[in-house]
């Protein structure tokens, strides 16, 4: 029987070269663009930063004779990083070409960031760096995928759909198993007397996950194409296409025989030769197993916490031994730590690959602890944006819960309003911070598939990296706001003078609770003060946000712009309207203050303040007092610096 399952397994191997034919790769059809929502600080600078980026992408691929090249400018203001990939069965020259349609499309896209796929390569940007290597780290959620199904059918649709899910279902499992996370094979169609050709390929530089994942979908989604007689499947990720015309040689296939593992046809076979009793009891004895590991996963373990192992996590997030993360951190130091918040410490470590990241340390005798570290995981994990802090992995032995974050080397934002780096931030620094939150809160509450509401934004939750780009920290209080809700009722959470009135007084949770905090972490960035401080020459008025009203109405704001600051006439006026914004953000009731994307279009577009009436938050004075913005001129050119 063994000499049988040998040969059976021959007989299904595909042949890796046949004689060679004519293909249609010169044909380039676009399956999709996508012209981004990141908005630029100077449209000049940006297209020159974007052109120099695009010639070198050009000149690599050109000069080097390679398929795939990535370049960048990083300068203060609008950087841009850009990548192209071409498939494997393209000559250099056919590589070119497409990237040079990419490029002619690309130059349409005013944003920051923009994504091209064409059958033969595509062309993405972007303004951070992380999407190198995560290809999912990005602004502006879903948006980019694309499906092309054929106008033609199959002239037997029963086979042809067969033999095309069959294949797809084999390039599937061996792309992200090959080194080049590429796949080239054919089918024949016997009744047909004519072939299936499909290639795949995944993104360079990608974890095997990232890759499998993307490839799952690329079966999902091509899945409903046959009988069309081709199809085409585009995602930041990956891409994958069909035809039963050919568009690369029968000599540039890819032997998936032996990248496939233990799917396929051979296996099958094997199987079918094990005989029906046995597979019978092996089913069973499976079956088994099975139940008793899902009754495992519904359970906590003996000490209450929560077996993350078992937790579905984000592509690259993975799980520490206890005692590498002790070591790593000299055993919890006190040298060693970074800050201390509600439910723990944060240590910085240095991992065996010589990686510095930010421990993160529950106090499990805490009530809320294991429930807070669940919680943090849970979102964090699935959450990727620039100005969000990233999960590198986390850790759960026992009584021990530690979070594995992103290393920011500037610590929190508050030492640079009133710690010891108090007066360091410039105005471009503070406008770009402010700027950042915005868009972290809004991919929150707006672009991500289910709306978060934060609960704690305070500068301490804001962290920054070596360029100042700020991230949103501490997801542990962090709430799910359903769809079609205008708010939940939940008990307080939170750091008072932060706080919206509503959430504070009444329980009434919201994404207007952030808009509020937002507001008034603004007006702590320039105005260089704690939220709760008092100036000693007002000491009738409570806090910062109450000092800033007054001033406001009596149109003498620029008085609460930090000392510290020297600003030229423009930088002056800016302030001054993003103090308006902040103000805004804290009106009574919740339904006045804007959304967080209205906040970024007011940042980024320079919107006039002019028509909007601003209400006072009813924990200040007069609260019910209505302040018309007049009409000034000078408010309504440039909120954004050049």
């Amino acid at each position: 029987m063994a000499l049988l399952v040998v040969l059976l397994v021959l007989l299904c191997a595909e042949s890796g070269i046949s004689q060679e034919k004519d293909n249609d790769n010169e044909t380039n059809a676009l399956i999709g663009e996508f012209c981004g929502r990141n908005g630029v600080t100077s449209l000049l600078n940006f297209n020159k930063n974007r052109n120099i980026t695009l010639n070198d992408l050009r000149m690599q691929l050109s000069s080097k004779r390679v398929l795939a090249a990535r370049a960048q400018v990083v300068g203060p203001g609008d950087s841009v990083y850009a990548v192209t990939q071409c498939r494997n069965y393209l000559t250099v020259d056919q590589c070119v070409a497409c990237f040079d349609a990419g490029v002619s499309k690309v130059f349409n896209c005013s944003a920051a960031n923009a994504y091209i796929s064409f059958d033969n390569c595509f062309l993405r940007y972007e303004g951070f760096i992380e999407f190198y290597n995560d290809p999912y780290f990005m602004m502006d959620g879903s948006g980019t995928q694309f499906l092309k199904c054929g106008n033609q059918s199959a002239s037997q649709p029963t086979p042809f759909n067969q033999v095309v899910r069959d294949l797809l279902s084999n390039i599937r499992d061996a792309t992200p198993k090959t080194s080049n996370f590429y796949v080239a094979s054919t089918r024949q169609i016997i009744s047909e007397n004519t072939k299936v050709y499909a290639t795949a390929q995944c993104v360079e530089n990608i974890t095997q996950a990232t890759c499998q994942t993307c490839m799952n979908s690329v079966y999902d989604k091509l899945n409903s194409c046959p009988p069309s007689n081709q199809g085409r499947f585009s995602d930041v990720a990956c891409f994958a296409r069909y035809s039963d015309t050919p568009f690369f040689n029968d000599n540039q296939t890819t032997n998936i025989i032996t990248t496939r593992g233990h799917s396929g046809k051979p296996v099958a076979i094997v199987v079918a030769a094990i005989g029906g009793g046995v597979l019978c009891l092996l089913i069973l004895v499976l079956w088994l197993l099975y139940r008793r590991r899902l009754r495992n996963k519904s359970k906590k373990n003996e000490q209450g916490y929560i077996n993350l192992r078992l937790m579905p996590m984000a592509d690259g997030a993975v799980h520490y031994d206890y005692k590498n993360l002790k070591l790593a951190t000299n055993n919890f130091s006190q040298e060693n730590i970074l800050g201390r918040g509600g439910f723990g410490e944060v240590f910085k470590a240095i991992l065996d690959d010589k990686k510095v990241v930010a421990v993160k340390k529950l106090q499990v005798q805490h009530d809320g602890a294991t429930e807070e570290f669940e919680k943090e995981v849970k979102l964090i994990s699935n959450i990727r944006h620039r100005n969000l802090l990233r999960l590198l992995g986390w850790s759960s032995e026992g009584s021990h819960l530690l979070l594995v974050l992103e290393y920011m080397p500037n610590g929190s934002l508050d030492r640079f309003l009133w710690g010891p780096q108090r007066g360091t931030l410039n105005w471009n620094q503070r406008y770009e911070i402010i700027f950042g939150i915005a868009r972290g809160l809004a991919h929150l509450h707006d672009e991500y598939h289910i709306k978060i509401v934060h609960r704690d934004i305070k500068s301490s939750n804001i962290l920054l990296g070596d360029d100042f780009r700020p991230k949103i920290a501490d997801f542990g209080l962090a709430r799910f706001q359903p769809e079609g809700q205008s708010h939940v009722s939940t008990a307080f959470a939170g750091t008072l003078g932060y706080t919206a009135p509503e959430y504070a007084l009444h329980g009434f949770l919201s994404d207007k609770v952030d808009t509020y905090s937002f507001g008034i972490v603004v007006l702590e960035i320039i105005c260089g003060r704690r939220s709760t401080e008092v100036r000693p020459s007002t000491s009738d008025i409570c806090c910062l946000l109450e000092d800033a009203w007054e001033m406001y109405e009596n149109t003498k704001h620029v008085n609460v712009i930090d000392e510290t600051l020297k600003l030229t006439e423009y930088e002056r006026e800016h302030a001054m309207n993003i103090i308006v914004i902040a103000l805004l953000c804290t009106q009574s009731p919740a339904s006045d203050r804007p959304t967080m994307s209205e906040v970024v279009s007011m940042l980024q577009e320079g919107r006039s303040m002019a028509e909007r009436q601003l209400t006072r938050p009813t924990i200040l004075k007069n609260a019910n007092r209505r302040i018309h913005i007049e009409v000034m001129q000078n408010q309504k050119r440039k909120m954004q610096l050049n």
